[in-house]
């Protein structure tokens, strides 16, 4: 055996583990296993709370999100079939706890109401102001587009799998990525921030 197959094949090894890892702690959580359930959110936590921050556009609700996210995961475990991945379940899961916080508040003050003007005598770097800007430029988006740009960007799903949540092919996918994309670049180039 060539040493360049000895490392693919050790690294399918690992790959193999990981999923069999994977698949014994869905089996302990399906049967109530409490700390199996954890691992495998731990796994997958950071990037729920992304897409509930992203898609919700403040802490507040990304926490009602993500909270109402883990509870509804923890009582539909027994109906995961694990033929996909855990965490794309569980993003899918979190994508649709936050547009549900955002419908259920869309008659409530934004607790950033008002606040449309950035303090001029404040001195805000390019980084800080890109991402202020993204936020407000997702906010404008459609929900179709805004959830496919968040699952791809900051859950990570490829485009079958954003296909599959959204119940599209992956070509009306890959189009609201385009369109989603562009009209985030002009935010960005209408704010004057440097994408360099």
């Amino acid at each position: 055996m060539t040493m360049g197959a000895m490392i693919c094949w050790e690294g399918w090894d690992m790959i193999s583990n990981d999923r069999e890892t994977e698949l014994e702690l869905i089996r302990l959580a399906q049967a109530g296993d409490q700390r199996a359930f954890r691992q495998l959110i731990q796994e997958a936590h950071s990037r729920m709370w992304a897409v509930c921050l992203s898609t919700t556009g403040n802490r507040h609700d990304a926490e009602d999100a993500l909270q109402n996210a883990l509870t509804s995961i923890w009582r539909n475990i027994g109906k995961f079939e694990p033929r996909a991945k855990f965490s794309t379940w569980a993003y899918r899961i979190a994508s649709n706890a936050a547009l549900h916080v955002i419908r259920s508040r869309r008659d409530t003050l934004d607790a950033d109401a008002g606040m449309s003007e950035p303090d001029k005598y404040s001195l805000v770097d390019d980084q800080v102001t890109a991402s202020i800007v993204i936020r407000r430029a997702l906010q404008t988006l459609s929900p179709e587009f805004k959830e496919a740009i968040i699952l791809r960007e900051y859950a990570g799903m490829n485009y079958q799998e954003i296909a599959e949540h959204q119940q599209v092919g992956v070509q009306t996918v890959k189009s609201r990525l385009n369109r989603a994309r562009t009209r985030l670049r002009e935010a960005l180039e209408e704010a004057g921030v440097n994408r360099a």
